[in-house]
């Protein structure tokens, strides 16, 4: 089921409006049986996979609590991960494994290996599966006191507004307040609003700008092997305002429906391309699973705290298996890689970049040196995007060699713009949509403010009537694909 969807308008009211009015003991059974209910809607067979994390999550949890020797919190913490991560390795990377295989085999003249198996991607797989090996390292570090009810657990692990795409919550938050459910008062007039608000603007940006964008990339990068520059350069851009918007767009509406139910969702998205730098722009970018590598990767390879050579490994490596956490696929490997490199570089040009603003009495206060530093890593990370986005590394290097090599700025002139997939009046569409999402990020950069932040402190009258304008503004100018299909999330396929 998606948010997008017309299932998810009559499926959330429903599940809201039991859970306010049935009794407050019974509240998180509900709640788990929808999200079951909510996951099942794409393949009912793969919530057994969900379960199976859960029960041995769940037991592991309970098993370190009890036990005292570091030996067998060793062993039960690493039977968890193996388990857990070898369910996700089978059904996300066996397939990429078993082809570089057969690519080593071809090279040495073997036979190569058959696959027997054909399975399709479970959604959300790779979040459900690093929020529930979360919980077992945070009881392990006594960070959090087991959980003792398997269903308040099981709801901690499939709560169905970030099940697929994230947030990827941490134990110390979520399951801390589920089991204080009972204490959430319901019916609160603010707290719902601006949950329905930040639904509603999430709802915009996914089916007003993210879909639109969607069919300028897919038709620049469809068609990379016959355009210029300038339609290279535009089809990486509208990509990186795309996934920004789709898994910005995804975000917003899961921590809104959080909301609406009395529950706070962490932040995942921060103004990423007012960032000044790249370490700035993993602050900003998908900070749920950023954090989430940091606090259980980073650091315990050994972080910062030791030397320079060491933390750049650490930084690599922790940002190859970003990459490849996102995708079974090298050119998403190389993605993450390109990301590691410009942190490395960010860091050791650090000192210099210092020496030549003091000598050049440059005030890195000033707007135009921060908006300098914005444009350095709007490009950068634009750059990278292509890598992500391409099917192949082929695919990414030649789109990248005509982009450099293949100039063409008569396009401008001869309504060649018009050719990749918008018209004139979707393009107006697109243009003040963008403008509505800039205008947003700068409240959001400047005054600290969400857009439903800010509404909620102005007049009842200006907050519905710009709520109207984007309900209308969904319904009216979102787009629907063929037959009223609503466009999947991006970040379901990770």
């Amino acid at each position: 089921m998606l948010f997008n969807s017309f299932d998810f308008l009559l499926f959330f009211p429903i599940v809201v409006l039991m859970y306010f009015i049935m009794p407050k003991k019974v509240r998180y059974i509900w709640l788990l049986m929808s999200s079951y209910y909510f996951y099942m809607c794409w393949n009912a067979k793969y919530a057994i996979l969900i379960a199976i994390s859960t029960v041995i999550t769940w037991v592991s949890g309970l098993l370190l609590s009890r036990q005292t020797m570091k030996a067998t919190k060793y062993v039960t913490i690493a039977v968890s991960f193996a388990v857990n991560l070898s369910i996700l390795f089978f059904f996300k990377y066996y397939d990429f494994a078993l082809e570089n295989i057969n690519r080593i085999l071809s090279f040495a003249n073997v036979g190569i290996l058959s696959n027997p198996f054909d399975f399709l991607l479970p959604v959300g797989i790779s979040f459900y599966t690093f929020q529930a090996l979360s919980y077992t390292v945070d009881v392990y570090r006594g960070e959090i006191k087991a959980e003792k009810n398997p269903l308040r657990y099981a709801l901690f692990v499939s709560f169905f507004p970030q099940l697929v795409a994230g947030p990827i919550e941490r134990s110390k938050n979520l399951l801390t307040q589920l089991q204080e459910i009972h204490t959430i008062k319901v019916w609160n007039y603010d707290r719902i609003v601006k949950g329905l608000i930040m639904m509603v603007w999430g709802l915009f940006q996914k089916m007003v700008l993210a879909d639109r964008l969607s069919i300028l990339a897919d038709t620049v990068f469809e068609s990379a092997n016959a355009l210029g520059t300038v339609e290279l350069v535009i089809g990486a851009v509208a990509f990186a305002l795309q996934i920004y918007c789709d898994f910005g767009g995804y975000s917003t509406i899961a921590i809104g429906a959080a909301k609406v139910m009395g529950f706070e969702l962490m932040e995942n998205f921060n103004t990423p391309y007012f960032a000044t730098g790249i370490q700035d722009f993993w602050r900003r970018w998908h900070i749920s699973l950023s954090s989430w590598f940091r606090d259980y990767l980073y650091i315990p390879l050994g972080g910062s705290r030791c030397s320079r050579f060491r933390k750049y490994c650490n930084l690599m490596i922790t940002f190859l298996v970003s990459g490849l956490w996102h995708g079974a696929a090298w050119n998403y490997v190389v993605w993450g890689g390109l990301h590691g490199v410009y942190q490395i570089l960010e860091d050791l040009s650090k000192p210099v970049r210092e020496k030549v603003t003091a000598k050049l009495h440059v005030d890195t206060k000033a707007f135009s040196h921060k908006f300098g530093q914005i444009l350095i890593t709007f490009f950068l990370t634009t750059f990278a995007w292509i890598f992500f986005r391409a099917e192949s590394l082929s695919q990414a290097g030649t789109y990248i060699v005509r982009m450099f090599t293949k100039w063409n700025p008569w396009v401008f002139f001869d309504e060649g713009l018009l050719k990749l997939g918008l018209d004139k009046m979707e393009l107006n569409i697109l243009a003040l949509a963008l403008a509505a999402l800039l205008l947003t990020d700068i409240l959001q950069y400047v005054k600290k403010l969400s857009l439903a932040e800010f509404l909620m402190k102005q007049g009842w009258w200006f907050r519905f009537a710009v709520l109207i304008v984007l309900i209308l503004s969904v319904f009216v100018f979102g787009k629907y694909g063929v037959e009223f299909d609503s466009a999947q999330f991006i970040y379901f396929d990770f």
